[in-house]
Formats: C-alpha cells, structure tokens, sequence
C-alpha cells in the first residue's frame, strides 16, 4: 500500500482484488443480498473452521492465548497479506485518516443503534485472530460473507465511523486491517491469572514490584484529576477563558515563556495544599515498607508520595513536581515551597539568586515597561484583575535580568527526568516480577510505553473506574482505587491503617459480562464516609510524631558523638 505505514506487524487488507462498481442490479438480486446481511447479524465466530489443518487449543477468556502454538512465523501470514494487494490502487490517504482517528474511535462498549459483536463474540475473534494468524481470519470470516467487516470492527473495540456510513463494505476494510494489525501487537493475557484471589496471591508472592500510577490515586483527596468530564481540571480551564486554544497549553513550555502569567493564573488552584494522602498512597507505602517495591513510577506532580512516606530512591516523578523550583534564566534550584507565598498571592516568583546579584552590581532589578504592540500578537491577553506580580504592579514590565521561577515540573514540550528511562531500561526491566497500574488511562507518552516495554511473560494488573482496551492487562479490578487496593490487603492478611477506609468495609465484587478477569468493586455502603478534617489532623499529628521521634534520634546521635570524641 503506497505510503501507508509499514512494519513486520502491519497487516494488510485481506482481499486478492479490489472491489470494482457494478451495474445495478435487478430488485431480486437486492432482496436477496438484503436476506443475506440479515443473517450475518446472527453469525456466530467458530474455532474450528479454517480450510486448512491448524490447531486450536480452546480458551476461556479474552486475549488468553499466550500459550496457544501460533503459525510460525506469525508475521508470515502478514506478509502473505502484503502481496494480495498489489491492485488496490492509492489507498494510502484514507490508510493515513484512519491511523489519525483510530483512537477516537476506541470504545469497550457500544449504544444500542450500533450492530456489534457481542462481548462472547468478541472474545472468540480476538482468540482466533491469534491462534490461526490474520489471513486465514480473514478467508474464514471476510471472503466468506460470513460477517461484515462493518460489524467485525466493534470486535476489537472500534466503532464504526460516521462518515462510512452508507458506504459499501469494503469501505472499512482499510480501518479493519489497523484493529487487527494493533490486536496482534498488544501483549498476550497471561491464561493462569484470572482472579482477585489470583491479584492476590501475586501481591503476597512478589518481592520486585513496579507500580505505575496516575490522577486517580489523589481524586479521593479532592485533587482532581486532569482528563474527566466535567470534573477534570482540563474541564475546567477550558470554562475560564485564558485566550488559548487548548486547555493543555497551560502546560506548554513554549507558552509558559512566551507568558508566565497564563499557568500563574491557575496555579494557585492545583499548588499541593494538604499534607493528606489517599489510602492508595498507603498501600504503595506498605509495598515499599514490606520489601516488595521496585519502583513507583508516577504521573501526579502533587508530590504526595513523599505525604505517605514511599522514600525517593523509590520514586520516579515521570512529569516532575512542586517539589522543586528553578529560574528560567540562570538554572537555580530552590525548594518548591519557597515560591508558594508568591503563588497562593497572585504572583510571579522571581529568581532570588538572580536579583542579588544585579544588586551586587549595583544595577538593580531594572524594569522596561512592555510594548503595547507585542511582537508575539499570537494570543489575546486576558484581564487578570486579580493577577498582580509585585506591588508595583510588575505585570505591565518585562525584567529580563530577574529570572522567572517555574515549578519543576515537565511541560509538554519538555524531555522527561533522565532517571525516568535510565531506571526503567537498565534496572526495572530485568528486575520486575510484577506490574500494577492504578489510576491512569495511560494516555500519555512516554509513561504510555511503560508497561509494554516492560517484559510480556510478567503478569499485569490494572486498577481503575474505567478499563483500558489498548493494552491488554492479565486482571482487570475495576472501581474506586481506595476500596480496591483495601480489598486486596484484607485478602492478603494485611492491616492497611487509614482514616479513610471504613472498619470492617464490606465490599461487592462481580464479574462484567463476556470476561473472566474483569471484576467491578463496589463498596456495601454501611458506614458513614470519615471526616477529612479530622483525616488531616491526624495524619498531621502522626507526621508530627514521626519528625520529632527522627529529631531525639539525631540528637542523641550526636550526643554520643560528642561523648566519644571527649574520651
């Protein structure tokens, strides 16, 4: 296909020869065909139907194939795909919108006005897809009419677009082709782990355990998360007005020093202001405290772990965080605190470090006023009337010799940590013996490429309100983050401490229709929810606690050293 991508796990389109229009055909010629597409709707996927001998090893779930004697090579049965389409002409504009929006077109489940597969259905697809390679699919379910490539498509997850409706059939072939060429490149589920007993059971018995975690772990905290609905601070910017055309671009390096102001402006409101943390930071803490963390690599920039305790040998800040500030002009690094004053009040933290020395040169932090006529003039400035960067209204003067200070955190734009891929390529991945991701849609790149980077033999488990289906995870455990991983612990015989997790908290567990590993966790509700007041006051007094115990250990460290030194 000219121009389209290209890779050993492409699969290309499944027929010898492209369709050519036809003359129009007689009315008995059309009820008939119409006959026919009604009965495909009730086509049921076999495992036993190829026109050659291949064995099929039955399986119980999706993606459960791990173990199944694929044709060897698989990519074989790509290439052969590759030379049956030689004649579909210039293809490739439509190949390229179709990788654009195949992602947009992703869903697990589907409204009732959309012919789909059914979850059974999909799952007996999926299986074969793996277990027979994709051009023997293909004869069985496409040549064959046995199904529309229409309706096949919601087998793997993707709906039908709008703008091929009407169209002939062949029409989503291309799109068609990009689901099952993603399908064979996502990690195979591992057949042996299905259960929460089996969650558990890898929980109890791993001791190299790398957990990968998102905005979902802090929501319980009242920090929101960034991509929700209505809820999401993406949501949220996007009804204040900034004069930007993406809510992201707050977090744009490029646009940070073409205006500060804008993520100033809503700093204040994400700035971490609680010494709470959930009790998912918890249960990390208690993995690290029980020798069983490798890594918790994390996506928040709220810097919370450091709240629960998880040591920062053990922390990977994939997007940085408020932990830390630096100047923009000369690199200086102060901790993150030390600018929050100027934050919570409405303005722009300048470098310190920067100033004392133009006043060692006797120079003064000297003040250009701004051209009314900016030479960006590519965004409209707003009117923060609130917004204020020092008494003398510095709003309205450039000060090029004082630089600004921006929280470490990493804009878009911006390389990740290199502790992020130094730890993760030349330690993590010979090391880990089991995943979990909690509280991220992993959306993201590069944090994205974590888990499928990461080895394929190694079981995987994913927790979350919502399911991912661009990766296939070996359990699925499903619902409030908090209830969940409290759940786990009780299992395991562990006592997880928290303020926030109701005593004796009875909790239902049932499995979603179509999957034997996919488990939605809903709490019985029977107790009333813990006051978060009295959560931060107790967590305050503990942390209290625990500092002073660190500051008599000191001391006394240093009064026998100094006893020592007398003798």
């Amino acid at each position: 296909m000219r121009g389209a991508k290209q890779g050993p796990g492409r699969v290309r389109r499944p027929y010898t020869k492209r369709a050519r229009p036809q003359q129009p055909q007689p009315p008995q010629q059309q009820q008939q065909q119409q006959r026919q597409q009604q009965q495909h709707s009730h086509y049921e996927p076999t495992l036993a139907v190829p026109t050659h001998p291949v064995h099929i090893t039955e399986v119980i779930d999706d993606q459960q194939v791990g173990h199944l004697p694929l044709p060897q090579p698989i990519y074989g049965d790509v290439s052969e795909l590759q030379d049956r389409v030689n004649d579909l002409g210039d293809s490739w504009e439509t190949e390229s919108i179709f990788e654009d929006i195949i992602d947009d077109l992703t869903q697990d489940t589907f409204p009732s006005n959309v012919d789909a597969c059914t979850p059974e259905q999909s799952v007996t697809f999926r299986q074969q897809l793996r277990a027979i390679g994709p051009n023997e699919f293909c004869h069985l379910h496409i040549d064959s009419g046995a199904i529309s490539a229409k309706k096949l498509l919601t087998a793997f997850g993707i709906r039908p677009p709008d703008f091929l409706e009407g169209r002939p059939d062949e029409a989503y072939l291309g799109l068609l082709t990009l689901a099952m060429t993603r399908e064979l490149t996502k990690r195979a589920k591992i057949m042996s782990y299905n259960s929460v007993d089996d969650a558990v059971h890898l929980l109890k018995k791993s001791r190299n355990i790398v957990v990968l975690t998102g905005a979902g772990i802090s929501t319980s905290l009242g920090i929101p998360d960034f991509r929700s609905k209505e809820t999401g601070l993406y949501s949220q910017l996007e009804r204040l007005g900034l004069g930007i055309n993406d809510p992201q671009e707050v977090f744009n390096i490029d646009v940070f020093r073409d205006d500060p102001t804008i993520f100033y402006t809503v700093a204040k409101d994400i700035l971490p202001a609680t010494q709470k943390f959930s009790p998912t930071h918890a249960f990390i803490a208690m993995l690290q405290n029980q020798g069983k963390l490798l890594t918790n690599y994390s996506q928040n920039i709220d810097n919370i772990e450091a709240n629960a305790g998880i040591l920062p040998e053990k922390l990977v800040q994939c997007h940085g965080s408020f932990a830390t500030a630096s100047c923009q002009r000369c690199g200086h690094k102060v901790r993150g605190d030390t600018i929050f004053d100027d934050i919570r009040a409405g303005k722009i933290p300048r470098c310190g470090k920067c100033i004392t020395a133009l006043r060692a040169r006797g120079t003064g932090p000297m003040k250009r006023k701004r051209s009314n006529n900016s030479a960006s003039g590519k965004r409209a400035r707003r009117n923060f009337d609130d917004f204020d960067d020092d008494d003398d209204d510095d709003s309205l003067y450039d000060i090029p010799q004082a630089g600004v200070m921006k929280p470490d955190i990493t804009f878009f734009g911006e390389p990740l940590p290199d502790e992020f891929s130094k730890r993760l390529v030349k330690h993590d991945r010979n090391l880990v013996d089991l995943v979990i991701v909690i509280g991220t849609s992993l959306k993201v790149a590069p944090v994205s490429e974590v888990v499928p980077f990461l080895p394929s033999h190694i079981p995987q488990i994913y927790i979350s309100r919502t399911p991912v289906s661009h990766i296939n995870f070996d359990i699925d455990l499903l619902g409030d983050c908090d209830v969940i991983v409290a759940e786990l612990c009780r299992r395991a015989g562990w006592q997880l401490d928290h303020p926030m997790v109701p005593p004796n908290q009875r909790v239902d567990i049932v499995l979603e229709k179509g999957y034997k590993s996919r488990h939605i966790f809903t709490p019985v509700d029977d107790h009333p929810k813990p006051d978060l007041q009295a959560l931060a006051q107790a967590q305050e007094t503990q942390q209290q606690q625990q500092s002073k115990k660190r500051r008599n250990r000191t001391s006394s460290s240093r009064k026998s050293g100094s006893l020592a030194i007398a003798a």
